[in-house]
């Protein structure tokens, strides 16, 4: 893929994250630009794997083309207007978090029973493997009692987001009916459910109040709500939930060679899941 250059002046700034930031077109509405931090592979291979789940009828933001202002490279999507993240919705009506939640968790369900043709996506297992080889953090005993883990869950050729947090979850609004998108489709992949689902709780219930206020603009107990309803919610009233919890840590556990991946240091918090459990 050629990039199409692009002048940055013609956008203004709407947001950020771990991984870039996005635009608005200054003068185009239907335009939304995400500006990658990491380099041109990393924003080929999103947009190769959002124009894939594009076209597989989940529903995410339309994807464009690759572009370059000279230094970084981004994609273009059709912008959603009027659109809101979940985690924003919450920090904004938090006594409506538990509604937010519960519908945020109807969406996973369905995301997750959607079967997907798996030569055309990459398994959790492959990635997780990659992620733990590059891992620098984990010593080569831990990384063999992580890998096993890994290898002996549960097969499923069933769709997952990857980076299930609740701020990639969005919604748009019109006559009071909601239409949800799944977007950051970098580490969209197949697998078993649990594998996202461990991301949803890290991002309720583990954090620094300072980071949940910065990154998801919500209190760690609006966060804590949202997951107490998202997971009666997902799970259903006849789930046994301290079972359910058990295996939800230890997947929440595992997510942190993505964070790791991507913030170049130890989540001590995090891998705290795995102790006593996978190692």
């Amino acid at each position: 893929m050629n990039p199409i250059h692009i002048d940055i002046n013609d956008y203004v700034q709407s947001g950020e994250g771990a991984n870039g930031a996005s635009y608005n077109h200054k003068t185009d509405s239907s335009i939304l630009l995400k500006m990658y931090f990491r380099n041109f592979e990393f924003a080929a291979r999103e947009l190769e794997v959002a124009q894939k789940v594009y076209a597989a009828g989940i529903p995410t933001p339309e994807p464009g083309d690759l572009v370059t202002d000279g230094e970084r490279v981004g994609i273009r999507f059709r912008r959603m207007e009027g659109k809101r993240s979940y985690s924003r919705a919450c920090g904004d009506e938090p006594e409506r978090t538990e509604e937010y939640a519960r519908e945020f968790a109807r969406l996973c369900k369905k995301l997750h029973s959607t079967h997907v043709d798996i030569k055309q996506f990459d398994s959790v297992k492959d990635r997780l493997y990659k992620m733990l080889d590059d891992n620098p953090f984990f010593s080569a005993e831990q990384k063999e009692k992580i890998r096993a883990f890994i290898t002996a869950a549960p097969d499923s050729d069933t769709a997952i987001h990857g980076d299930l947090q609740f701020s990639n979850g969005i919604f748009t609004e019109k006559n009071g009916v909601r239409t949800p998108y799944f977007i950051d489709l970098g580490d969209f992949c197949y697998g078993y459910y649990m594998f996202d689902i461990g991301m949803v709780y890290l991002c309720c219930c583990l954090n620094d109040e300072s980071w949940t206020q910065e990154q998801y603009h919500m209190s760690n107990a609006t966060a804590a709500r949202f997951w107490d309803a998202f997971a009666s919610e997902y799970f259903g009233a006849e789930a046994d939930m301290e079972k359910v919890m058990r295996e939800v840590k230890i997947y929440a556990g595992l997510k942190t060679l993505i964070i790791e991946r991507d913030t170049h240091c130890p989540m001590p918090q995090f891998r705290a899941m795995l102790e006593g459990t996978v190692y």
